[in-house]
């Protein structure tokens, strides 16, 4: 073996480690985000006790894992899953002075198609659109509202909606990539409030979240 031959062993092997790990048709793309979960709530008044009063709800932190398979170099479907936990707070009057009313889990199951731009490179943006189903559970009155309104039983209807996603994956390996990704997702919900003292309220609450996640994938 000469030393001609060597050396262009180790160019090509040196290329070979270099080149972009492509992705391709039936790859499985796992990635675990962090995300933050950010409403971009309009909420109606707080009926028929409160008219005019409104909620707001705050954001969230938590993890998140989605999967996503490859049907083409250039189509992918995604599907995400986390669950993350929000309170409703009053704006102004009178359910502005309670402060936090109530809190609520919300699992968001999300399935997105994606186009891959550049399947063949080292940093490969992508955008989605698709469906989102949106569960509330674990509804619960705030310490602060029973205190104003007696025993409180807070039901949140599930939500139906669409989303859209734009994000990026930058390999780091030929198996490993950093993603950063955002999502809006379309969620609505009736809160029902059933007090003690003041009755039986309403109010609808239009969430739209923002969802900004950073992460690392794992190519299959």
């Amino acid at each position: 073996m000469t030393i001609k031959t060597i050396l262009l062993g180790a160019a090509a092997a040196v290329a070979a480690l270099a080149s972009p790990a492509q992705a391709k048709q039936g790859d499985v793309l796992i990635r675990l985000r962090g995300i933050v979960v950010a409403p971009n709530e309009k909420s109606g008044s707080v009926l028929p006790a409160f008219p005019g009063e409104k909620v707001g709800i705050d954001n969230a932190v938590t993890p998140e894992i989605d999967f996503t398979y490859m049907a083409t170099d250039h189509i992918g479907f995604e599907l995400i899953a986390a669950t993350t936990k929000h309170s409703a707070s009053g704006r102004t009057g009178t359910t502005g002075g309670i402060g936090k009313l109530a809190s609520t889990w919300v699992l968001p199951p999300t399935l997105t198609a994606q186009y891959h731009f550049v399947p063949e490179g080292k940093v490969r943006p992508y955008v989605g659109a698709g469906i989102n189903y949106t569960l509330f559970y674990n509804e619960d009155a705030s310490k602060a509202l029973e205190g104003a309104v007696g025993k409180t039983k807070v039901h949140m209807s599930d939500s139906f909606g669409w989303a859209a996603q734009a994000g990026v994956d930058i390999d780091l390996t030929d198996k490993v990539f950093l993603n950063f990704d955002v999502k809006y997702i379309d969620i609505d919900t009736n809160t029902r409030l059933s007090t003690t003292a003041a009755g039986v309220q309403k109010v609808h609450v239009e969430i739209d979240p923002l969802v900004f996640g950073v992460g690392l994938g794992m190519r299959f």
